[in-house]
């Protein structure tokens, strides 16, 4: 059956602002019964996770067949979210729209990107298309997503999130641009 996860990951936070952001987020999901404050152990993988509150279904869309079984876990260091077992196909360049094949010579690129960008905090990979170096956050990616940043909030077995609760999530996060990222482990 595995887990499935939606993750809203800051692309903007740095480091400095991650632990501060993501105590304003889950103080603003407390104060409106979507999670609990206080952490138990109550999502895969971590020790401690904020569980569903009383008004969980403030978050998710109407057509729910069934209540969150898990909780929520927040991330404030540097992290490369994914979507699960699945990974993209094509790397979507946000300066010229063109997508990059990810075969094995594209992946040797935006792998050692993305090493370096958990290193160092900063990496680009560039595009072969319109030759732009783009950082590595602000890449796309078609079919399994990927996103990368200093502050996720990662959501385990609740029904789907809302755009508008998405949204409501990015404009406590200081209007910062958000990648969502959704799968099944």
């Amino acid at each position: 059956m595995g887990n499935r996860l939606q993750a809203i990951v800051d692309l903007d936070a740095t480091g400095a602002q991650a632990r501060r952001l993501a105590d304003r987020v889950v103080e603003w999901l407390a104060a409106e019964g979507i999670v609990l404050a206080e952490r138990t152990p109550c999502v895969p993988g971590r020790p401690l996770g904020h569980p569903p509150g009383p008004h969980w279904h403030r978050a998710v869309t109407d057509d729910w067949d069934w209540p969150p079984s898990d909780g929520l876990a927040v991330h404030t260091v540097r992290t490369g979210f994914t979507s699960g077992a699945d990974m993209p196909g094509a790397a979507l360049c946000p300066r010229c729209g063109a997508a990059t094949a990810l075969d094995d010579a594209a992946w040797r690129r935006f792998g050692d990107a993305m090493r370096t960008w958990h290193d160092e905090g900063t990496a680009s990979a560039g595009c072969p298309a319109c030759g732009t170096a783009v950082p590595l956050p602000d890449w796309t990616w078609d079919e399994a997503p990927l996103a990368f940043g200093s502050l996720g909030l990662e959501f385990w077995n609740w029904p789907e999130l809302t755009p508008e609760f998405r949204a409501r999530t990015a404009e406590v996060l200081d209007g910062h641009r958000t990648a969502y990222v959704w799968g099944k482990l």
